[in-house]
């Protein structure tokens, strides 16, 4: 279930603080980010290269991590991905590089949110704090929604459970991020209605000031491929041209 993936106890309070895995080839960035993060509570586990880092979230199992797309051999997009094969863990990515093409590639990869380089650390502190209150948001969500399922498209048996946490199809869970949860979670409260970008920014990321609408298009995108019967040609999750997105139950 998704709630398996909560951060857990505050960074800054409580006895448990939150396990971030830093994951950046740059000795020099990685210290820094170290430093910075350690000072606000976090427990820091490090890796120079995506080799590592598996292993790491292995042995170690931490709340969130921070991924540098450039690592070597094998890249922060592989290493994204292949976390994605066992973990919903969230991620943000962080990089140079800029251009549309890699930002959404490493959203697409499974990445929660990203930063680009140059960066302060109170840029990556408020994102993860972000990630934090969502994180937290889902964990007390099952006690307090209604425990009645949605049935978002009846002809596969796709169903929508707030309660548990998860989506089914055909009776069988399907792996959603923390993110690709609360976005459909989003959508189905207001079926039939378009949620434009912006405000699925605001309810989902609780980041609208800082956020891109990039995130919701590329989580939009990898939320299709798990829910739509051909995500090509989407039926529940439609975009509704210059507006935004609208779910169709079925």
């Amino acid at each position: 279930m998704l709630k398996e993936a909560a951060l857990g106890a505050s960074a800054t309070m409580g006895p448990m603080p939150t396990r971030l895995l830093i994951v950046e080839d740059d000795d020099r960035i990685r210290a820094a980010m170290r430093l910075g993060l350690e000072d606000e509570g976090y427990e820091i586990i490090e890796a120079d290269r995506a080799e590592t880092a598996l292993s790491q979230m292995h042995a170690r199992t931490p709340d969130v991590m921070i991924v540098d797309l450039m690592l070597g051999a094998v890249d922060g997009f592989t290493c994204i991905r292949e976390v994605r094969k066992f973990s919903d863990v969230p991620i943000i990515v962080v990089s140079a590089r800029a251009d549309t093409h890699d930002i959404v590639a490493g959203l697409e990869a499974g990445a929660d949110d990203y930063v680009t380089k140059p960066f302060q650390i109170k840029e990556i502190s408020a994102r993860l704090r972000a990630l934090r209150r969502r994180a937290t948001s889902a964990v007390m969500q099952p006690e307090e929604a209604n425990p009645t399922d949605v049935v978002l498209d009846s002809g596969r048996d796709l169903v929508l459970s707030t309660a548990a946490g998860m989506v089914r199809l055909g009776g069988q869970q399907v792996s959603l991020t923390l993110t690709e949860f609360q976005l459909l979670s989003e959508l189905a409260a207001n079926p039939g209605i378009v949620l434009s970008r912006t405000t699925l920014l605001e309810r989902v990321w609780d980041q609208g000031f800082f956020g891109d609408e990039r995130l919701v298009d590329a989580h939009v995108r990898r939320l299709r491929t798990k829910v739509e019967r051909d995500p090509a040609n989407p039926e529940l999750v439609v975009t509704v041209r210059g507006m935004g997105y609208r779910l169709d139950r079925r």
